[in-house]
């Protein structure tokens, strides 16, 4: 936070300074905790990330693996800690009962996605147990479409040494945050595994959400083969 108060003496920070400074509060954070990362695939630079979603340690992992941008339901915005380096970090607030909020997030995608960054979404809505990757919800795929961008599927998966499930580290559920969170750090010897398959361009919404989520299901399938 230090880091990103003097980069703002110097004026106004870009959508990418944003993200490079939470890019290296991230790493900062993972190393610290011992919570180790590998990445498989090609990064992508631009465009819309799509993946499935564990956790909000899936928030630390994909910010260290890459400069991007979230988009992520307005709550997010009043966690403890997180909150705070998501609006430091650019994220993109969502409020899923207002229409003209996904409105105004939507055109906000298109303005970015001229941006040397990507912009990652969790087209799930919500975080799982990780057994089943949930119908990815099409509404935020459309800028991605009417703009010609594309589309790059990613997955992300934890695991723990000891034969322990990847369900006891994600965040589903009623379980309380705080409580939570405290297991998670407490948790020693676990590793997140990313990948990113090929980008597609689509032509429609729903397509694009049907063949991501195809996509991002077979890259848990082979990972959980591995």
């Amino acid at each position: 936070m230090v880091r990103l108060g003097l980069w703002r003496l110097h004026g106004a920070l870009t959508p990418r300074q944003r993200a490079l400074w939470l890019q290296s509060a991230c790493r900062g954070v993972l190393s610290s905790l011992g919570i180790r990362y590998s990445v498989h695939g090609t990064l992508p630079t631009q465009g819309l990330v799509v993946s499935n979603h564990l956790s909000y340690l899936d928030i630390l992992i994909y910010s260290a693996v890459m400069p991007c941008a979230f988009v992520s339901k307005i709550e997010v915005g009043k966690w403890p800690y997180f909150g705070v380096a998501a609006r430091a970090g650019g994220t993109l607030f969502i409020d899923r009962s207002s229409r003209a909020s996904a409105v105004a997030v939507g055109r906000e995608m298109t303005r970015r996605f001229a941006l040397p960054i990507p912009i990652l979404l969790f087209p799930e809505g919500t975080s799982t147990d990780g057994l089943h990757v949930l119908r990815f919800h099409p509404s935020l795929f459309q800028s991605a479409v009417a703009g010609a961008v594309p589309v790059t599927p990613a997955m992300v998966r934890y695991v723990i040494q000891g034969g322990v499930p990847e369900s006891s580290l994600c965040w589903f559920g009623d379980a309380p945050f705080v409580s939570h969170l405290w297991k998670a750090l407490g948790t020693t010897g676990f590793s997140a595994e990313v990948t990113f398959g090929a980008p597609r361009i689509y032509l429609d919404r729903r397509s694009a959400a049907l063949v991501s989520h195809e996509d991002v299901a077979k890259m848990r399938e082979q990972g959980a083969g591995n």
